[in-house]
């Protein structure tokens, strides 16, 4: 079946359906959650069920779009949170890698990119929904430390990308591809104080 980009269809039982698969694709992950279960952790039919979401990747992606709008609306509160700016770094970095981490986090990436070829919509459509969104909040706050005198970025662009690669380095490639377990929340910190410290050497003012 084919993965439309169309709006889902609204009811008064879609926040049911969608809290109710959240609960079962993160305790069981995408290929472990079945369809049975999400509705019975939903309270609705099967029939309900399909009406809202006819295919689970879909019902999946929706699931990973409201995590990553989370996952923004808490990146602006935690950089809007502090003036000093490794701290708020720090913080911000923090949250985002243990997302990239996360059960759900590294499900949708592997579905997203396995599913490129046949449906290259599900890559466009997260990518605007989240790891955009993130992009262009740390990208408001570098230009604001570059307006404070902070930071000194000749190319703001380059060092938007650049920083969420420095605080995965050695972490999500080898999880992704099953050459290494979920890192330990000692080796997540011991990466993003690195990558901060390395971002601020290069780019501090």
């Amino acid at each position: 079946m084919n993965i439309q980009s169309e709006p889902v269809r609204t009811g008064r039982k879609l926040s049911q359906v969608l809290q109710g698969a959240r609960e079962v694709f993160l305790r069981d992950g995408y290929e472990g959650a079945s369809v049975d279960d999400i509705a019975r952790a939903a309270g609705v039919s099967k029939a309900t069920l399909y009406n809202y979401f006819p295919d689970k990747r879909i019902l999946f992606l929706e699931v990973a779009k409201a995590e990553c709008r989370a996952q923004s609306d808490a990146a602006v509160a935690t950089i809007g949170g502090t003036e000093d700016l490794r701290e708020a770094m720090t913080r911000a970095a923090k949250r985002m890698v243990r997302f990239f981490m996360s059960d759900v986090g590294m499900q949708v990436y592997r579905i997203v990119v396995g599913e490129n070829q046949r449906f290259p919509e599900l890559g466009r459509e997260f990518y605007a929904t989240g790891p955009a969104q993130v992009r262009e909040i740390l990208r408001e706050f570098l230009q604001k430390g570059i307006d404070e005198g902070k930071l000194r970025i000749d190319d703001l662009d380059l060092a938007v990308d650049q920083f969420p690669e420095l605080c995965k380095a050695g972490l999500h490639m080898p999880m992704a591809i099953g050459v290494r377990e979920k890192p330990t929340e000692e080796e997540m910190d011991r990466v993003v104080e690195s990558a901060v410290d390395m971002f601020l050497c290069r780019y501090g003012a």
